[in-house]
């Protein structure tokens, strides 16, 4: 038994393995009140609404270096390893230019490919401060790790796939991409460049099902699903679910309280905008068990306020819908909601490209962690 509306709403949904014969990656979750769980993964891409109203970069690549002289820029190269060599070349008053407090250089595509993993994430990491690096302040996320899981079912040509291999760095503990103008660069017509546009929107999310009939104790198992609340709009549903004995999945979206249930596997709507901003993490999570948005919640400071209001503080283990807090010492980095084993629902960002999913603690550790000092808090709705 399948969400079918949440199939429906599933944007260019592509999964990991493809063809009738093709072996699944599939595992199963750690036991627990929550049932017996099947996890897959599959991308999610934006749709052609979505990307028609992004912001698109252009086949030139540059880097930019605010409040920059140029002695400061050679010095940030060189601290990276840039061979000296490379930073004559870079610095060459035709491969400059200076505006205002600011100098951008203008590398080619070989140069980049030049540089080793180390030296290019030092580098990135450096431009990753100044926001006119928008894509390396924001960078394409490979979940897993797996360039090639990535890369297996998206539309990229063959010499794009090779160069996207070559050019992944590592932001702390997750592997990035940066470089999308060198994809455009080697787009040989318009709808590669299409091709560029939606795969560099990329998202991997985990399709968990629940294996049916239910082996744990039934009670746990309500009262797990409904977060410990009888009043539930989902318990006649779920207690539907515990009694079933024949053999079958389900997909565990199907338990989700009915905002995100629509939610799960979907980009925002472009009409959500008129409200100043898209949804982010904490409205997310915030408005997880909520029947109605409330959209106070896209205001940062209010969130903070009311999640320190209307939830307490709990330590692991965590139950379904409680809210989880990456903290940098006084810094909230990203909130998400704990739903079964080391499965999240969460919303990474509030741009119109990032989409609702279902991703693991540790990938979703690998984009926030700032320090290590960054830690998870708990918090649970209160009652």
């Amino acid at each position: 038994m399948y969400n079918v509306f949440a199939l429906i709403l599933l944007p260019f949904v592509l999964m990991a393995a493809e063809g009738a014969n093709a072996k699944e990656p599939v595992w199963r979750a750690k036991p627990g009140p929550w049932g017996d769980l099947e996890v897959r993964t599959a991308f999610l891409e934006a749709p052609d609404n979505l990307l028609a109203a992004a912001a698109k970069p252009n086949s030139t690549t540059k880097w930019t270096f605010d409040q920059a002289s140029e002695q400061s820029v050679r010095a940030s190269l060189h601290a990276a390893g840039l061979k000296d060599e490379l930073v004559d070349r870079l610095m060459a008053p035709a491969r400059k230019v200076a505006s205002g407090n600011a100098i951008t250089i203008f590398p080619t595509v070989d140069e980049l490919l030049s540089l080793d993993i180390p030296v290019r994430s030092a580098l990135y990491l450096e431009l990753a401060k100044y926001p006119a690096n928008e894509f390396q302040r924001d960078p394409v996320f490979i979940v897993g790790q797996d360039v090639d899981d990535w890369l297996e079912t998206s539309n990229l040509n063959a010499e794009q796939r090779e160069v996207f291999r070559r050019l992944v760095w590592k932001r702390g503990g997750a592997m990035v991409f940066s470089d999308i103008n060198v994809l455009l660069s080697l787009a040989r017509n318009q709808d590669e460049v299409q091709t560029v546009f939606r795969s560099v929107t990329r998202v991997r999310t985990l399709i968990v099902s629940l294996k049916l009939p239910v082996t744990v104790d039934r009670k746990q198992f309500l009262d797990y699903w409904t977060g410990g609340r009888s009043e539930s709009a989902r318990l006649p549903f779920l207690s539907a679910v515990a009694n079933r004995r024949a053999e079958q999945t389900i997909d565990v979206s199907n338990f989700l309280p009915s905002l995100m249930r629509q939610k799960i596997y979907t980009y925002p709507e472009l009409e959500l905008g008129v409200k100043g901003r898209f949804p982010d993490c904490h409205w997310t999570s915030l408005n997880f068990f909520a029947p109605i948005p409330q959209d106070f919640l896209l205001d940062t400071r209010l969130a903070a306020s009311y999640l320190l209001e209307k939830y307490e503080v709990v330590d692991a283990p965590y139950k379904f819908g409680d809210v989880l807090c990456f903290l940098d010492n006084s810094d909230g980095l990203h909130t998400c909601v704990y739903v079964a084993d080391d499965i999240v629902f969460t919303k990474n960002g509030d741009s119109i490209l990032a989409p609702w999913v279902f991703m693991q603690v540790a990938d979703v550790d690998a984009i926030y962690r700032k320090s290590p000092s960054t830690r998870v808090q708990g918090f649970r709705l209160k009652r």
